[in-house]
């Protein structure tokens, strides 16, 4: 069901920009104050606006009739929206400001949000610009309630804009990938949220996809602002404090056949997640406190990895880590190679939705 990361995500990249109301410039324009002094973020951003996780989001308000956005990215697509409306989808714009023009002259909202994944490389978002008799406001206040989903593939959203689980002749993953549509997402705005999608396709707790990668997994990588520098920690401002967090690990320890070679037996693998994955958990409990929710959500009815997951919570014996099965037959998992579909996406955020209402979280 999951590929590995080299052909996930290593995908040929169209330095083009689909765009429906604004222009792409050639080379960015100079920014007075750092990148996020008017843009509201709740993603794993550095000081010098980089980030390489999936989903990562910049909201604004400005006065005029347009609006500049200034990014460096050759990897990834992102979405440009103004008041509530997706306007531009920006295909790997590389160095650019991307102009909103033509807008009635008062106040707006701007949101530019990251697609896809890169944990090859990051991008860099340089700030909003005015256009010429316009001002960049003060940023929007960010929202009270917040969510963190730490997961694989199904997380990230891969491939769920496809028609087909053969995504080859559309462009391939990267185009057929929108996080900002994954469950989580679509969960967390509908709760007025902000959010973190902390997303890794073909990783898992101990094991990854196929085994590949051997003597990594997610829990390598958890940590980083910046996927793609080792050692990298990413540095909490000390606004970021989950009331939920929604986990998903576990389909790439178990989803393919321990081969000949690999350090696990079948048995010694589900032992050794259980064990990792009980440490993972821990270790949110540790860094968020003991008012966070964490939510270790399941997508298979029955299974080595349902079992194994439904055991690591009971045994933590922790009353705010909850298992959360979301089986449903009425998934189609039309999206590429077998995954969620768009459509598959809104139903689990509607699980996901009632679910929590059901839960007495303290937000």
């Amino acid at each position: 069901m999951h590929r590995t990361r080299s052909t996930a995500l290593l995908v040929t990249a169209f330095a083009t920009a689909v765009t429906a109301t604004g222009t792409a410039c050639a080379a960015p324009a100079p920014v007075a104050a750092g990148p996020l002094t008017h843009a509201h973020t709740a993603g794993r951003v550095t000081k010098a606006g980089q980030y390489t996780w999936p989903g990562v989001y910049f909201e604004g308000r400005f006065r005029g009739t347009g609006v500049g956005i200034v990014l460096n990215d050759p990897a990834n697509d992102y979405d440009v929206q103004v008041d509530g409306r997706t306007t531009a989808t920006l295909v790997t714009p590389g160095s650019t400001t991307y102009r909103v023009e033509g807008l009635d002259d008062g106040e707006h909202r701007v949101r530019v949000v990251k697609r896809t994944e890169s944990p090859w490389q990051a991008g860099q978002f340089g700030g909003f610009v005015a256009a010429e008799g316009g001002k960049v406001l003060p940023r929007p206040r960010a929202r009270t309630r917040q969510i963190e989903f730490v997961g694989d593939s199904l997380t990230a959203g891969y491939g769920n804009m496809s028609a087909g689980r053969d995504c080859s002749a559309t462009g391939g993953v990267a185009r057929n990938t929108n996080t900002d549509l994954s469950f989580g997402a679509l969960t967390a705005r509908a709760l007025d949220a902000d959010y973190q999608v902390n997303a890794f396709s073909g990783l898992g707790v101990v094991r990854n996809y196929d085994g590949h990668s051997a003597g990594t997994s997610y829990r390598t990588y958890y940590d980083r602002a910046l996927l793609n520098v080792e050692g990298d920690v990413w540095r909490n401002p000390g606004t970021w404090r989950p009331e939920v967090v929604v986990v998903g690990l576990g389909t790439n320890d178990f989803s393919t056949p321990v081969k000949p070679g690999e350090p696990w037996t079948p048995e010694s693998l589900v032992t050794e997640y259980k064990a990792a994955y009980q440490g993972f958990l821990g270790k949110l409990r540790t860094r968020y406190g003991p008012a966070t929710t964490i939510v270790v959500g399941v997508p298979e009815a029955t299974g080595t990895f349902a079992d194994a997951a439904r055991q690591v919570v009971e045994d933590l014996g922790d009353a705010r880590v909850r298992y959360w099965n979301y089986a449903d037959p009425a998934l189609d998992r039309l999206g590429c190679d077998w995954h969620f579909s768009a459509r598959d996406h809104r139903l689990i955020a509607d699980k996901l939705r009632d679910y929590l209402a059901g839960l007495s979280l303290r937000w």
